[in-house]
């Protein structure tokens, strides 16, 4: 992890991890932004400043992991981070995103975070869209290592390398309280892609990333979980699935679908009917159609 160390408009990296302090109280962080705001009358313009060099190259998935950091990108997902006790170690922010969230500078100056005022040209150079919101933040990575002992509903991807695939995913196993397995070669957890299609579920979500799928789905099935691959030619319609019971879906690359390998592992497979000559839906669809039908069967089951 990062650690930013700000003067003026001058920034030195060291690496360790800073201690919070205990949080001010509500008259203190008031007249702490007052003076803050005062003090900063000098804003980062450079693009060749050090930090602004340092943000940009953490667009690219290989400076995120030298670097063990993730960028959060906008209000929206700043606020869920927040909200998910991600302790963010630097915020870099506009005149403009200032002059309207004090609530949430508030929080950040209770939490002892580093803040830097940047110019808009800036922002935009850091920013990987087009009309960034005015903020911009460096926290630590979503390692993607827990595993719920409680197992009842979850997805396991295997090689979904669409980053908006992987986060619409994520926003739809948070809405059905589900599980996520990743397998290797899976889109990047901390890419701004999948954050922004996650709509910040990224950080509230069980995520294991980086999972080795026959060992995870050889063990999920002496344990009772019924595991089931998603295929075209699938030996049973979804619906027609007992779905109130403990269930892995397994879903494929978005080209090739399921390896042989995993196919050859379920406990059985399903298939989603297409009408016409649709050949195929989008994973994330797909996905999604399973879920809330396993939540769907619950609902009915459980008599609510």
């Amino acid at each position: 992890m990062v650690d930013a160390l700000v003067s003026g408009t001058s920034v030195l990296w060291t690496s360790g991890f800073k201690s919070r302090v205990p949080h001010l109280c509500l008259n203190q962080a008031e007249r702490a932004i007052a003076h803050w705001r005062t003090s900063l009358s000098r804003m980062i313009t450079s693009l060749q400043n050090p930090l602004v060099k340092r943000l940009r190259q953490l667009q690219r998935r290989k400076a995120r992991q030298e670097q063990g950091v993730c960028l959060i990108e906008g209000t929206h997902l700043l606020e869920v981070a927040a909200q998910s006790g991600v302790p963010c170690e630097l915020i870099c922010f506009t005149e403009a995103w200032q002059s309207t969230h004090d609530a949430l500078l508030r929080d950040f100056i209770q939490a002892e975070i580093k803040r830097v005022l940047v110019s808009e040209p800036v922002l935009a150079s850091i920013a990987s869209t087009k009309t960034p919101d005015g903020v911009i933040a460096i926290a630590p990575p979503i390692v993607g290592d827990v595993f719920c002992s409680d197992f009842n509903l979850g997805i396991a991807l295997e090689r979904i390398q669409d980053p908006g695939n992987v986060g619409t995913l994520l926003r739809t196993a948070r809405a059905t309280e589900s599980q996520v397995w990743l397998s290797e070669n899976c889109a990047d957890l901390n890419s701004p892609k999948v954050m922004r299609a996650s709509a910040g579920e990224c950080f509230r979500v069980p995520i294991a990333a980086n999972v080795d799928l026959p060992a995870a789905i050889a063990d999920a099935q002496t344990q009772g979980i019924q595991v089931l691959g998603t295929r075209m030619d699938g030996e049973r319609i979804y619906w027609d699935a007992d779905l109130t019971q403990p269930t892995l879906f397994v879903l494929g690359n978005e080209g090739g679908g399921l390896s042989a390998e995993i196919s050859e592992l379920v406990t059985d497979s399903v298939r989603i009917p297409l009408a016409g000559q649709v050949e195929s839906l989008n994973v994330a669809i797909a996905g999604a159609i399973l879920l809330f039908e396993a939540q769907r069967q619950r609902t009915i089951n459980s008599g609510q």
